[in-house]
């Protein structure tokens, strides 16, 4: 059996989008700014994604505009919230677990002379509102939370984040939705959200598509220039066959919303609760039991574990012999040396870290993949907790 669970670092491509890029690409190839009948029908493709894509945020669609992804995305809003609110104020305020393209981007505006401020989170993964609600001043100009950790799974209470934000009255809110968007209800304006980043191919479209949304009345700074596509904001001829490609795919994730949220729920339940029953000496890092207000924190597509005793990566390649594939952490930080700075803020430690793995689902696995993990991996743990012991005896 082939088992994908790395659904958080991208997500197979729907048949219903390729054919839609494919005959985009091959029939509908006029440039979206020719007035001609070519460039029109483009144009109305454009128009339609945009709906599509706006939906699924209670959006308008002339607050999106489509760009290359979640990291363009989060860099424009970081970058252009900053630049914007600069005569006003120079304070920044992100959280400790954000992904790199925010956290990466702060620290450069931080380099710049910019006081960035770093959110800690609790065991679960949340963000310590009382320290946001105390950082919060007239010099703050930008908050930049994400609403669901690629690592963890763990829920931020955006709307209370909009109404702290709110209150202070000055600064933007930013929300780096990608792992949110399509997957759980998100309401832009009930949660005070002035720009949130999404990308395509989370939700089983085509890499290298995303949007940026811009609340209607705030004004940040165009991050390319050119010939003014995307009403000015982002210059450079459309991606037509991706963007038509992306509303496919958002049309469908809102279907999925309404219809298959318990199926998401009940995987992801049975996945954790399974490796609790059937394997030792583990941590679950996903705040798979935690409540806030009479609501879960936790984002069940997402289980994070930690095996003690054992590395992630070994696990990781030996899942993969039985044709399972999952993750340690975030693709994006792969290649970078050092644990999970997301596990680390967490208070795993860093042998916690090591021995983590995450299982990411979607809505297109099924139970039986679920069943079929649990054996390989209570398999893989034992036989890997054992090679362990006799490489510790030989003193290695």
């Amino acid at each position: 059996m082939f088992v994908y669970f790395d659904n958080s670092a991208t997500t197979r491509q729907l048949d219903a989008v390729t054919e839609t890029v494919y005959r985009t690409a091959k029939e509908e190839f006029g440039n979206p700014s020719s007035l001609h009948r070519l460039g029109v029908r483009s144009e109305k493709i454009l128009k339609q994604a945009r709906r599509s894509a706006a939906a699924l945020l209670h959006a308008e669609p002339e607050e999106v505009f489509f760009c290359s992804g979640g990291t363009e995305a989060d860099n424009t809003a970081v970058f252009g919230a900053a630049r914007a609110g600069k005569r006003r104020g120079n304070k920044i305020i992100t959280s400790s677990i954000e992904h790199p393209a925010v956290l990466e981007a702060c620290r450069q505006l931080q380099a710049e002379g910019f006081e960035v401020v770093f959110l800690p989170v609790d065991r679960d993964g949340i963000v310590d509102l009382r320290a946001l609600e105390e950082e919060l001043d007239d010099n703050t100009i930008l908050v930049s939370i994400m609403h669901v950790n690629n690592e963890s799974g763990a829920i931020q209470p955006v709307a209370e984040i909009g109404r702290l934000v709110r209150e202070q009255g000055k600064a933007l809110f930013h929300c780096d939705a990608v792992q949110s968007y399509g997957k759980i209800p998100i309401d832009v304006r009930a949660a005070g959200i002035h720009l949130l980043s999404a990308s395509g191919h989370k939700i089983h479209g085509p890499k290298g598509t995303g949007i940026l949304y811009i609340r209607k009345g705030v004004h940040i700074p165009s991050f390319q220039y050119g010939g003014g596509q995307e009403r000015g904001f982002r210059s450079g001829t459309e991606n037509v066959p991706g963007i038509a490609g992306f509303g496919v795919a958002a049309e469908e994730a809102a279907k999925r919303l309404r219809t298959d949220a318990g199926k998401s729920r009940a995987m992801g339940e049975r996945l954790a609760g399974g490796i609790r029953e059937r394997i030792g000496d583990i941590t679950i890092n996903s705040p798979v039991e935690a409540v806030r207000n009479g609501e879960s924190v936790w984002l069940p597509n997402i289980v994070n574990v930690t095996f003690h005793g054992c590395r992630g990566e070994v696990l990781l390649h030996m899942l993969e012999q039985s044709e399972i594939f999952v993750s340690t952490g975030s693709a994006c930080s792969s290649h970078k040396k050092g644990f999970s700075h997301v596990l680390l803020a967490m208070g795993c430690g860093e042998n916690g870290a090591e021995g983590a793995v995450r299982f990411s689902l979607s809505y297109l696995n099924e139970p039986e993949e679920v069943e079929y993990v649990l054996d390989r991996l209570a398999e893989a743990v034992e036989q890997h907790r054992k090679m362990m012991k006799i490489a510790n005896r030989m003193g290695r």
